[in-house]
């Protein structure tokens, strides 16, 4: 049996995906640049410029997964309620009104790169597709009410994190990992997979550590 760090093959898709990534995923969660922004230390434009590296991100891998709905693997999780890009959009609106929709960031820019090059294998994408949105289905949830209340924002401008049309995250999450387990891969197919999550989570980390090594002017 070949085993890769917390699992192995004989896992279900999402546990492989969930458990051999563990690493990779606490280390992106772990970044100062979001431990001060909960704390509110930073000034808005700190969360302006996140908003815009991520509307960078989104919007490849939005068009990217819309590209490949003929692919199984990208037809099983792809769902509109779960796209960001508006909701980003609005948000700028709150953060950063009448400011720019793009930034110069080599993070963002290798994040979309990456997107792209391995945008012709569905369940690559798959493994973005997980990592990005059950994120923000799980730990985001918490970060739009830290924000809310730590920059007293009355429910404006953190659209990112309200997701509509899913009412009650947790049977949503189940039932897409239930997807996740329905798709026929093999055994090494299964692995680049989540090697693909894998560095999703590190392609994340980066863009936090480019945040951060501006921490020292978004300080109020």
């Amino acid at each position: 049996m070949t085993v890769l760090d917390h699992t192995s093959v004989d896992d279900s898709l999402s546990t492989a995906m969930r458990e051999g990534s563990m690493a990779e995923h606490e280390a992106a969660e772990h970044s100062s640049f979001m431990t001060e922004l909960m704390g509110g230390k930073l000034v808005e434009q700190a969360y302006a410029d996140y908003l815009l590296r991520y509307r960078g991100v989104y919007d490849a891998l939005e068009t990217a997964i819309r590209s490949r709905l003929d692919d199984p693997a990208v037809a099983a999780v792809h769902d509109t309620a779960l796209e960001r890009l508006a909701a980003i959009d609005a948000d700028l609106d709150h953060w950063s009104p009448g400011g720019p929709r793009t930034t110069d960031s080599a993070a963002t820019t290798a994040y979309r790169e990456r997107l792209e090059s391995v945008a012709a294998w569905g369940p690559a994408l798959v493994a973005h597709h997980y990592t990005r949105y059950l994120g923000d289905l799980s730990g985001g949830q918490a970060i739009g009410r830290i924000l809310d209340r730590t920059y007293e924002l009355g429910g404006v401008g953190i659209a990112f994190y309200d997701f509509a049309e899913i009412p009650k995250p947790k049977p949503y999450k189940d039932a897409y990992r239930a997807r996740l387990d329905g798709l026929v891969l093999s055994a090494e197919d299964k692995l680049r997979v989540v090697d693909e999550v894998k560095v999703a989570f590190r392609l994340n980390q980066a863009v936090f550590t480019e945040l951060g090594q501006s921490i020292d002017g978004y300080r109020r």
